[in-house]
């Protein structure tokens, strides 16, 4: 395992699909950011959920997805819901 799964929510799966998908380091993922890169892992895999994009954005900020404040699930859950 790399420096990806040990960022929260990022496990070995979803490092090998970061890693397919060019963001090879915490940084790269910080850089570009949750929708960004979301959009990228929706390319490698179509069933991607919210779920992903919760564990992304918490990833980025150093907090369990669960613990990401409710305005913000709301705003990613937008966006989220735009891309289909």
């Amino acid at each position: 395992m790399g420096d990806l799964t040990k960022m929260p929510n990022i496990g070995k799966k979803v490092e090998e699909q970061l890693l397919e998908a060019g963001v090879e380091t915490p940084a790269d993922l910080i850089e570009l950011g949750s929708r960004k890169t979301f959009e990228r892992l929706l390319i490698i895999d179509e069933s991607s959920c919210i779920n992903k994009l919760y564990a992304l954005e918490g990833a980025i900020q150093g907090i369990r997805w669960h613990h990401l404040p409710e305005e913000e699930k709301k705003a990613l859950k937008e966006y989220y819901l735009s891309l289909k």
